[in-house]
């Protein structure tokens, strides 16, 4: 089990989901500065045309040099055609109706006589006359509109058959075609989908144009890019789909038109989480149906063990919840995440009372004893949480033994509330009968810096943590009946003046948790050419260890690499997996002839953590020097010495330089002539 003091706040998953919204707002902001130009005044005539021009305008100014025109954002000619275009207001008529309305409320304050009646009655054939006249701008501002939107395409058209590229990216990482899937434009997306020779090329995010139309919503433009052969299935940074994607902004319709065409409703993201997590996460319950109707499994998990209970249970759907438990969908309710934790432990944890109560109705009264990795039942979760007390007091009501509860290391739900603060649940564990005597046994350091195990009461957890209110509370508490010191226990005799807070260890269950996101993160940000499995490499032959494991010479698409395997080895301290971690990310952002070429890492399965290199045949140094006995001419090692100079000036160089720390003979590589 776990050190309790040491469980983090938030998931793994919850913490990548909150990054992947953060950048797609992002996104969203760059693509709202693409599609308008504030400042006009620095434009060239051409641009000038593309802007707010007519088609006859934009052909007496085009040529070949015009053509290849674009801004400082790198914008072109054709991304300014598909820029959103304000329509004109008429001033003067705005400007006679502010004036009327002024008439009107100096009227309104004149005593009413014969004159007074007169005036209302013109005043009514001016708010009349009014009316018309919006109804007149109205209709004058549609037909504006549509004659500018007709003159685009004009103005589009053109430069499309003089060569204008649809698919170039300006510097915020988008193209005419994905700023026209945004916009929502039909017409203009079917117009450059003409002249487009490659449907899914990538942006900001790696995102295609299928992706941008589906989270913004646009049924028509997605369909008319679908139909034109995009790939319904690409992925965006995240190995987000276009179905992902609809998802998780909830767009229904086009949800609906991604599954009628086809696409896997199980398709699975880059650290294993599908569409029903994200609309179940979200609370999009038609989307969920939609997705449940084509197949959806419930029971499916993501990296973290989640599955779409956990996911909906978190913030609180309870509709969705009573949905994905139906028979028909075979849910399980005692299914466990990573962190041992079942639905039932996650709605405990955030307090959701309707939700717990669906899940012990449909996984009945067992689920209460099940304990998660840091050894909590679902009423401890509940008090950890403190976010509900009727829920806590629920849970109470189910089984009221549960109430001195101790976990493997000890604590009860009391000691629980104690160490997150939660007085309300403080007093409400009290008079149910909790024991303020029972003691959870806590690794601490002595003065000998030697690892002891300390027996600590909750009252011990609350001055832990500065909670003085519950300290008071525990201290004082007295049941009716009973002698006055009973709550208060003989360890307080000196306690007030003699206790000092005692730093938590960090213990291995954060160390596990810090590596599975440093590894998530790592198969986020590496290409996926450089993802690689042991499976691909054939002929392998151990050549070497060391600490960290073995080396072995192998073969990969006919090129002879190294292969640098690594052993699990977890510790309180930095592991084997951080390490690893750190030394692909700086293996993948090295290029130089001077370094070993990186070829890719083994990242799926944490057994087979694997670096792959090039081979480099002529072995070490120290290998030529002491084992092979080999001596160097003094032009050899004038080489050698100025190889690694520019190696090293090259990692010294870098924008964020790198200091290699361990040079010597076993890390310079020879080739077979010494090079």
């Amino acid at each position: 089990m776990g050190n309790y003091k040491s469980r983090p706040q938030s998931t793994c998953s919850q913490e990548l989901l909150n990054k992947i919204l953060e950048n797609y707002a992002l996104l969203e902001e760059k693509l709202q500065q693409d599609l308008y130009i504030a400042d006009t005044e620095g434009l060239t005539d051409i641009q000038n045309v593309c802007c707010n021009g007519t088609a006859d305008q934009l052909a007496s100014l085009l040529s070949p040099e015009a053509l290849g025109e674009r801004l400082d954002n790198g914008m072109t000619l054709l991304h300014l055609c598909c820029l959103s275009k304000d329509i004109p207001i008429n001033e003067e008529y705005l400007e006679k109706k502010e004036e009327k309305k002024v008439e009107a409320e100096e009227d309104m304050k004149e005593s009413p006589c014969y004159l007074q009646l007169m005036k209302s009655s013109r005043n009514k054939k001016d708010r009349e006359g009014i009316k018309e006249n919006e109804k007149e701008n109205e209709m004058q501002m549609q037909e504006t509109k549509a004659y500018r939107h007709k003159d685009i395409k004009e103005l589009v058209r053109i430069l499309l058959q003089k060569g204008a590229d649809p698919t170039i990216i300006c510097k915020n990482g988008f193209s005419p075609l994905h700023i026209a899937s945004y916009k929502g434009d039909v017409d203009l997306v079917r117009l450059l989908l003409e002249k487009c020779s490659h449907l899914d090329h990538t942006g900001a995010g790696s995102v295609t144009a299928l992706h941008i139309s589906c989270m913004a919503g646009h049924l028509e433009v997605t369909r008319a890019l679908a139909q034109r052969g995009a790939n319904i299935e690409a992925r965006d940074a995240v190995s987000f789909s276009p179905l992902h994607i609809a998802c998780l902004f909830g767009n229904e319709s086009v949800v609906e038109y991604l599954l009628s065409r086809g696409v896997d409703v199980n398709i699975s993201g880059s650290v294993g989480d599908r569409p029903l997590h994200l609309a179940s996460t979200f609370g999009y319950y038609k989307v969920v149906q939609m997705l449940l109707k084509k197949g959806a499994r419930v029971r499916i998990q993501d990296e973290e063990g989640n599955t779409a209970l956990h996911c909906c249970v978190r913030n609180g759907h309870s509709n969705i919840l009573n949905l994905l438990l139906q028979p028909q969908f075979r849910s399980d309710a005692h299914i466990t995440n990573v962190y041992l934790d079942t639905p039932l432990h996650v709605a405990c944890y955030h307090g959701w009372f309707e939700c717990a109560k669906a899940l012990l109705t449909y996984g009945g009264s067992s689920l209460l004893l099940k304990e998660n990795l840091w050894g909590e039942i679902a009423v401890q979760a509940a008090c950890t949480g403190g976010q509900s007390i009727d829920l806590v007091d629920f849970l109470l009501s189910q089984d009221p033994a549960l109430i001195n509860y101790q976990s493997p290391d000890g604590h009860t739900p009391l000691h629980s509330a104690c160490y997150h603060g939660h007085a309300k649940i403080v007093q409400l564990l009290l008079s149910h009968g909790a024991d303020t005597n029972l003691t959870a046994h806590d690794r601490i350091l002595n003065s000998e810096k030697k690892v002891i195990q300390e027996e600590q009461t909750p009252l011990m957890w609350a001055y832990e943590k500065g909670y003085d209110d519950i300290a008071s509370i525990l201290k004082y508490f007295r049941r009716p009946g009973l002698y006055e010191d009973y709550a208060r226990g003989d360890y307080l005799s000196g306690l007030e003046t003699t206790y000092f807070p005692i730093p938590s260890p960090i213990g291995k269950l954060r160390t596990m948790i810090q590596e599975k996101i440093d590894v998530l993160h790592l198969r986020l940000v590496l290409p996926p050419e450089l993802h690689l499995s042991l499976s691909d490499i054939e002929n392998m032959e151990n050549i070497g260890s060391g600490s960290f494991g073995k080396i072995y010479k192998g073969k990969y698409e006919d090129k002879i690499v190294a292969v640098k395997r690594y052993r699990a080895n977890m510790s309180y301290g930095k592991s084997d997996v951080e390490m690893f971690c750190r030394e692909v990310s700086v293996l993948g952002s090295l290029d130089s002839p001077y370094i070993v070429k990186f070829v890719g890492a083994c990242l799926q399965d944490p057994s087979q953590f694997a670096i792959v290199t090039e081979y480099v045949a002529g072995g070490s140094l120290f290998s030529t020097l002491h084992e092979q006995k080999r001596s160097i001419d003094t032009v050899t090692r004038l080489q050698i010495a100025l190889d690694v100079g520019n190696g090293m000036l090259y990692l010294h160089t870098l924008p964020q330089p790198i200091i290699h720390r361990d040079l010597n003979s076993h890390n310079i590589l020879l080739s077979n002539d010494n090079a």
